[in-house]
């Protein structure tokens, strides 16, 4: 009963500061793409892409120009949405496919204690270990709702009816209950039906205005990008299915919708990697009883830890009342109650940037440690093991770069034409220190790390860095960073690269062979044939 009391105490409160018209905390809709990057929406100008239920998002509420993910790999990046905090602050969860540590709460297992009916669909946290609770599997996102199933267009694409089990999910709802509802698409993950954005979904290469300039620009990447788009596209179907739904139930007023990626597109140097367009993110963001000024574009660094705190204020609870642990992040709120476009709050003009563990593929399930920051027009990043190979080693088939045409391509320039550009940019070894001026670089070509002109830029976000991290008590800045090398993958395939080389046989399809490299490996052993 005091709980009771306790939770309508918050949402009265709630209700007063932001002059809601409903007599209830919102109903919240996460939509979450997976592997896409931000540029790929056509409300961020992209002319290959048509995403009309992203863009009525962004056009009825908030789009955010510079979001990102301080970990870009699924489950740690889909970690830090759950829990508001950075990934190198989640011990196990910091890594791909762990297991998810029970001490850290989800937003969802908060707000399903306090009042609000839950569900998801499809890819939920994954890929890893959710664990138990009392002998029970957890619900991090709440429970399932995926019995309906769909002709899928390509067989790349999911069968999961994904608006029809949303509706399932509705109708299964209490009347007297808000809802927060996780809807996690398969898509546009790999792997994709060949040729299918062109053949199926009427699409022509020419129609890309721009191939990044770290891979050559040939007809089959860009029939590869429109095999990504086709994809995206069937995510945002879905979602203006679901918005529909809402709209005709009377219930897309009160409702906060996010629409986000877990992570940049599958391809070479962008999914898995620390750059601009790995960690950088579409958003958009709409709560027509509780935005002020719809249709406003905000210049704000904001992180994907700011989610959970952002969610447990508008359902009128705080860390004490949710038991949750300490956020990274920070609520949106400040910006939802502004009316300024533009950069609302300076404060907000950092991002802290890391990763651990991603796919196996190195001796032992290494990881390949990066912290950075990005601040203002820099990009700065720490390379703590360079002498690691960050896209995985060549004898496994560099695994943490999905198989794809693309990948095939750029590994066939150096053995096949001897033109190791392209190899090195995508999968060869780094140096230790990078610097990139993203406004004028955004692909992040031209390392400044070691040029004099850059060095007080770079001294001065290195100390920034470091003194965040040592405040947070990141592990990897403390000189304690090992201990993410030694929690244990959770899937089939840990331990990948000894079992592999003591000849087991490893699960079909973890690898595509045309990407091993084994006479790589063995040269760069001795130095030979290295690029200059």
């Amino acid at each position: 009963m005091k709980k009771y009391f306790a939770l309508a105490a918050c949402q009265f409160l709630f209700l007063m500061a932001f002059g809601q018209k409903s007599n209830r905390p919102p109903n919240i809709l996460f939509a979450i793409a997976d592997d896409a990057s931000w540029k790929h929406f056509s409300a961020y100008g992209c002319n290959w892409v048509n995403t009309p239920g992203f863009d009525q998002v962004a056009s009825s509420g908030l789009l955010f120009n510079r979001a990102y993910t301080p970990n870009a790999k699924c489950a740690p990046s889909r970690a830090v949405i759950l829990t508001g905090r950075n990934s190198w602050l989640l011990e196990e969860a910091a890594n791909h496919s762990p297991s998810f540590p029970a001490k850290f709460k989800t937003y969802a297992e908060a707000l399903a204690e306090n009042g609000y009916f839950t569900g998801s669909v499809a890819k939920a946290w994954a890929p890893g270990d959710p664990g138990k609770i009392n002998g029970k599997v957890r619900q991090l996102t709440g429970p399932k709702f995926d019995k309906h199933k769909t002709n899928a267009p390509t067989t790349g694409i999911s069968d999961n009816d994904y608006s029809r089990n949303f509706e399932d999910f509705l109708d299964s709802k209490p009347v007297d209950k808000p809802f927060c509802f996780w809807f996690g698409s398969y898509e546009p993950h790999r792997d994709y039906e060949f040729r299918s954005g062109i053949k199926k979904g009427n699409k022509s290469i020419s129609e890309i205005d721009e191939v990044p300039s770290f891979w050559p620009d040939v007809d089959s990447i860009r029939a590869d990008m429109l095999d990504y788009a086709l994809e995206l596209e069937y995510f945002d179907s879905h979602l203006q299915k679901m918005l529909k739904k809402l709209e005709d139930l009377g219930e897309l007023e009160n409702t906060i919708v996010v629409v986000t990626a877990d992570n940049g597109m599958p391809f070479p140097r962008i999914k898995g990697q620390v750059y601009e367009y790995s960690n950088h993110l579409p958003l958009a963001i709409s709560w027509p009883e509780g935005i002020k000024k719809p249709g406003r574009v905000i210049d704000d660094i904001v992180s994907f830890a700011d989610f959970a705190p952002t969610f447990l204020e508008l359902a009128g609870l705080n860390q004490n009342t949710s038991q949750m642990q300490t956020f990274s992040g920070r609520s949106l709120t400040d910006i939802f109650n502004s009316e300024k476009e533009g950069q609302v709050n300076m404060e907000r003009s950092y991002q802290l940037l890391g990763k651990e563990r991603h796919d196996v593929g190195r001796p032992n399930d290494e990881g390949y440690p990066v912290r950075g920051i990005l601040k203002n027009d820099f990009l700065y990043l720490h390379n703590f093991k360079p002498e690691r190979w960050p896209a995985g080693n060549p004898e496994t088939g560099y695994l943490n770069c999905d198989g794809s045409p693309t990948k095939t391509y750029l590994l066939d320039t150096r053995r096949k034409k001897g033109d190791w550009t392209y190899w090195q940019w995508n999968f060869g070894k780094r140096a230790e220190e990078e610097l990139y001026n993203i406004k004028e670089d955004p692909y992040c070509m031209h390392n400044l790390a070691a040029v004099p002109f850059w060095a007080e830029v770079k001294e001065a976000l290195k100390a920034e860095m470091t003194k965040r991290l040592t405040e947070e008590g990141d592990p990897r800045i403390l000189g304690k960073g090992d201990i993410f090398d030694h929690y244990q993958y959770s899937g089939q395939v840990h331990d990948y690269y000894n079992r592999q080389m003591n000849g087991e046989v490893i699960p079909a399809g973890w690898v595509n062979e045309t990407d091993v490299d084994n006479d790589l490996a063995k040269q760069t052993e001795s130095g030979q044939n290295m690029p200059n």
